[in-house]
């Protein structure tokens, strides 16, 4: 799978692509909240056990689950320094003005780390294996409630839906201008930190231009085929829970539960 491609639908004959998206949806908060609740070894083991058995099942790639992470080194190795290096504490291993190593901020960057790993390929999981448009559904009848609080619903879910599918374009893009900046001579690879951040600026303006673009593309095409407005468009029948769909929520708050005693 192409890297710039990140996060977008895969087509596979499984079991997590035949779920419902709501079921889908529902199951994925609540694994969410396994994976930010782990703080001890058996914690974060039920949380590393769960999420492999459901990669396993989506039947994805393994460079389709942790693109998203060859990403994110830079920004994972920084939040764990900021904690490793700023968590207060009394007793220092190391401190050198502001700078504090302790064994406990080292503790709570890996832990902050480990959360942001555990997130990052539970949600790739979910936006490889369900469509925009089945998670537009999902989260417009999970919202559904809302509207009493007259909370444009259909507008929100579409907006949703929109940010997410847009995001492998996106990269697409950024590593399209990325690569024709290096061909001008920029030095992304550079070690030196002040001059690798001012080869990344060229790379700002012209990828918000193209947010703007494909957003004035897309709402162009809307208007061109009568889109106004989610509220009034028609929808087709709702189509009740399977018993898998069933089973699945209910394992994954048992999951959910016991995460809670561990």
């Amino acid at each position: 799978m192409n890297r710039s491609m990140t996060g977008q639908y895969v087509q596979k004959d499984s079991v997590l692509h035949k779920m419902d998206a709501r079921a889908k949806l529902l199951c994925f908060i609540l694994l969410l909240v396994v994976m930010l609740k782990a703080k001890t070894v058996f914690s974060y083991g039920l949380a590393a056990v769960t999420l492999v058995a459901v990669c396993a099942l989506s039947k994805l790639s393994f460079s389709a689950l942790t693109s998203t992470l060859s990403r994110m080194t830079t920004f994972l190795i920084v939040i764990f320094l900021m904690n490793a290096l700023f968590f207060s504490t009394q007793e220092a291993i190391w401190k050198w003005g502001i700078f504090t190593l302790s064994r406990e901020g080292i503790v709570q960057g890996l832990h902050v780390v480990a959360h942001v790993v555990l997130v990052l390929v539970l949600s790739n999981l979910l936006t490889c294996t369900t469509t925009p448009i089945e998670l537009t559904t999902a989260l417009e009848v999970l919202l559904k409630p809302l509207k009493v609080f007259r909370i444009p619903v259909e507008m929100i879910a579409l907006v949703l839906s929109v940010a997410l599918s847009f995001i492998p374009t996106l990269l697409q893009e950024a590593d399209t201008i990325r690569k024709a900046q290096i061909a001008r001579g920029a030095r992304f690879e550079s070690r030196n930190l002040i001059e690798k951040a001012r080869s990344f600026l060229p790379l700002i303006l012209p990828i918000f231009l193209c947010a703007f673009r494909r957003a004035d593309e897309l709402s162009l095409a809307m208007e061109a085929r009568g889109y106004r407005g989610a509220a009034k468009r028609t929808k087709k029948a709702k189509i009740p829970l399977k018993k898998s769909d069933l089973l699945a929520l209910g394992i994954c708050s048992c999951i959910c539960a016991v995460q809670f005693f561990l």
